[in-house]
C-alpha cells in the first residue's frame, strides 16, 4: 500500500517535470537582445503585469492610474500605453526598463487608445467628455482635444495614418478626423450602438460593429487616389448596412483584407463578411457568448474566445469550419499571438489569469493535437486587454 502511495505521489511530479521540460526545449531559440513581452491591464487591481514572452513568466506588476483598460504599443519606439478609466489618464511605459516613465492628463473615462503608424501620436476617446483627446507622443502632451458625438468609445486609426474613425455610442453615429488637419471633417449616422471599428489595409474603408441592431456598417472613407487611377468610393459615405446575428460586439478584419468576422455574443455565431462586396457569406455556431477574436498572420486560422462556455473556438478559415475547442479559465475574453503565432494569449477576465495555447506540429505518438494548453499565469483582478511588444534591446540587460 504505501509502495503504491508513494507512485501515485511521483509519477505526477516526474510527467509534470517532463511536460516542464519539454515545453522549456521546445521555446525558440532568441538572440541576447531580443525582447518580447506582453502587457496586460488589470482593470480592479489598477496594475499592468508584464510577462517574459521568452519564459512565459511574469517579470513585473507595475502600478498606474485607477482602472486600467485599453492598452497599445507603438510600432516605432519601445513604449506602451495604458489608459486609465478611472483617474483620467495614460500611464507611459518603457519597454526596456518596464516601469512607468510618464502620466499624461486626458478627458473624462477614456476607454481605449490607438497609436499611429509612424509611432507619434495616439488617439482616446474619452467616453464621459464627448471628445477625443490627440496625443503627442515625441513630448508626451496633449496636441488637440476634438469634439465627437456622445459617449465615444474607440478611436481607430487607419493603416495610412491619414484618418480616423470614432464610433460614439450614444447618438449611433461615427466621426472621421482628418488626421492632418486635426478636424472632425465628417459625422455619419448608421446603426444601433457602434462599438468595434475594423479598416481595410489600403484605408478605403471601415467596418463598424452595432451591438443594437445587430448590423455592421461599411463605410467609405477619404482617401487620395493613385496616379492614374480614379477614386475607389465618395468620401466619407455610408455604403451598406449589413445584418449579422444579435449583438456583435466585436470585428477582427484577415490581415489581407478579404473577409471581416463578427462576433454576435448574445446570438453564439459569428457573421463571416465579404469586405469587397459588402456581402455576409454566411453565420455559424460558435459557442456561448462569443466576444473576441484574432486572425493568424498567414490568413488561416482565426481564434474565438467564448466568453460564456469557458473556451476557445479555433475556426480554419479555408475550411470554414471549426477544427478545436481549447478549454482555457473563466470568462476568456482579451486575445493576442505572440510574433511567431506559436502561442496563443487568452485572457481569462473571471479568474484572473493569463492561458497560452501552444501550436505545434502534431506528433502521432505523443501529442496528437496540433494545440495544447501550455500553462496559465496569474495575472491581476479583471484583467481588461493584452498587448505583445517584440523588439531589440539597446543594450545587454537582464529583461526585466
Amino acid at each position: 500500500m504505501r509502495k503504491f502511495l508513494l507512485l501515485a505521489v511521483l509519477v505526477p511530479l516526474v510527467l509534470a517535470g517532463g511536460w516542464y521540460y519539454f515545453h522549456q526545449r521546445a521555446l525558440p531559440g532568441y538572440g541576447p537582445l531580443y525582447r518580447e513581452f506582453a502587457y496586460i491591464s488589470n482593470g480592479k487591481s489598477n496594475t499592468v503585469t508584464v510577462i517574459d514572452l521568452r519564459s512565459f513568466r511574469p517579470v513585473r506588476t507595475l502600478q498606474v492610474g485607477n482602472d486600467p483598460t485599453g492598452i497599445a504599443a507603438n510600432p516605432k519606439r519601445n513604449e506602451v500605453y495604458v489608459v486609465n478609466a478611472g483617474s483620467s489618464n495614460v500611464s507611459v511605459i518603457d519597454a526596456e526598463q518596464n516601469k512607468v516613465v510618464a502620466t499624461i492628463g486626458v478627458y473624462g473615462r477614456p476607454y481605449f487608445i490607438d497609436v499611429s503608424p509612424d509611432g507619434r501620436r495616439a488617439y482616446v476617446a474619452n467616453s464621459g467628455s464627448d471628445n477625443v483627446s490627440v496625443l503627442d507622443l515625441d513630448r508626451r502632451v496633449v496636441a488637440a482635444t476634438l469634439p465627437v458625438g456622445g459617449s465615444p468609445g474607440l478611436a481607430r486609426v487607419s493603416p495610412d495614418g491619414s484618418t480616423v474613425v470614432v464610433t460614439n455610442r450614444a447618438d449611433n453615429t461615427v466621426s472621421i478626423i482628418d488626421t492632418a488637419r486635426l478636424a472632425v471633417r465628417a459625422a455619419i449616422n448608421i446603426c444601433i450602438h457602434p462599438e468595434d471599428i475594423a479598416i481595410l489595409p489600403d484605408s478605403s474603408k471601415a467596418f463598424v460593429s452595432c451591438s443594437g441592431s445587430g448590423q455592421v456598417a461599411s463605410i467609405a472613407l477619404k482617401s487620395e487616389p493613385r496616379p492614374n487611377e480614379p477614386p475607389k468610393y465618395d468620401n466619407d459615405k455610408l455604403l451598406a448596412l449589413l445584418d449579422v446575428g444579435k449583438s456583435p460586439v466585436s470585428l477582427a478584419l484577415k490581415p489581407d483584407g478579404g473577409e471581416l468576422a463578427a462576433f454576435n455574443f448574445d446570438a453564439g455565431t459569428i457573421s463571416i463578411i465579404e469586405t469587397t462586396g459588402n456581402e455576409v457569406s454566411g453565420s455559424y455556431l460558435i459557442g456561448d457568448q462569443p466576444s473576441r477574436g484574432v486572425v493568424s498572420l498567414d490568413n488561416s486560422r482565426l481564434y474565438i474566445s467564448n466568453f460564456g462556455s469557458n473556451n476557445i473556438a479555433v475556426y480554419d478559415i479555408d475550411l470554414g469550419k471549426v477544427v478545436a475547442y481549447l478549454p482555457v479559465g473563466t470568462h476568456p475574453d482579451a486575445l493576442a499571438l505572440s510574433q511567431n503565432q506559436n502561442y496563443l494569449l487568452v485572457l481569462d477576465s473571471g479568474s484572473g489569469d493569463l492561458a497560452v495555447i501552444q501550436k505545434r506540429q502534431p506528433n502521432k505518438k505523443f501529442e496528437p493535437s496540433e494545440y495544447s494548453l501550455m500553462t496559465i499565469i496569474p495575472v491581476g483582478m479583471q484583467p481588461n486587454q493584452i498587448v505583445v511588444k517584440s523588439f531589440r534591446a539597446t543594450k545587454l540587460a537582464d529583461g526585466r
